[in-house]
């Protein structure tokens, strides 16, 4: 299984994500943007999402509700500023649970030219205080998690593609 890897320096604000996945690049931004997929890995194994709002456009906004196993809730929300299919999306996101700490989030995709793609996560805090709070290791620990699940929804999507007959 391919390894995710979480970058954050000594005193910044920012975190770099990246991990490669079995997965043409269309399919990844597809996954990134698509309320019915990114339903079934955004958040740690163990919790629900809905995708109450996704408008992956600028200017569009998002709103994502995760409820875990002992029924709390967790809500984020957040404005697309770029989207340029299937090479980058830019937004901020915003834990409702603590208003007022927004991210900025760039995700690029890279396509390896091999039917494999390079996620790179840069997500930019507005302190590093903020950024330390995200890389307690429970966090850290979610945010494979997710990885992992999108890695296991884009397999399922290229075995469904395989399996459709052809047109």
């Amino acid at each position: 299984m391919a390894e995710t890897s979480i970058t954050a320096e000594p005193g910044k604000q920012e975190i770099i994500i990246s991990r490669v996945f079995d997965a043409p690049r269309d399919l990844v931004f597809k996954a990134c943007t698509d309320p019915e997929l990114v339903s079934q890995w955004w958040g740690p194994r163990g919790t629900t999402t809905t995708v109450e709002k996704m408008d992956a456009r600028p200017g569009g906004t998002w709103r994502v509700v995760q409820r875990d196993a002992g029924g709390n809730t967790f809500a984020m929300h957040g404005v697309f500023h770029d989207v340029t299919p299937p090479e980058r999306v830019v937004d901020t996101a915003e834990y409702e649970g603590m208003p007022g700490h927004v991210v900025l989030e760039t995700e690029t995709l890279e396509d390896l030219g091999d039917g494999r793609t390079k996620m790179t996560d840069h997500l930019v805090f507005q302190s590093v205080e903020d950024r330390d709070a995200m890389l307690q290791p429970d966090m850290k620990e979610e945010m494979v998690s997710t990885m992992d699940l999108l890695a296991e929804v884009l397999q399922r999507q290229i075995s469904q593609e395989q399996a459709a007959p052809a047109r």
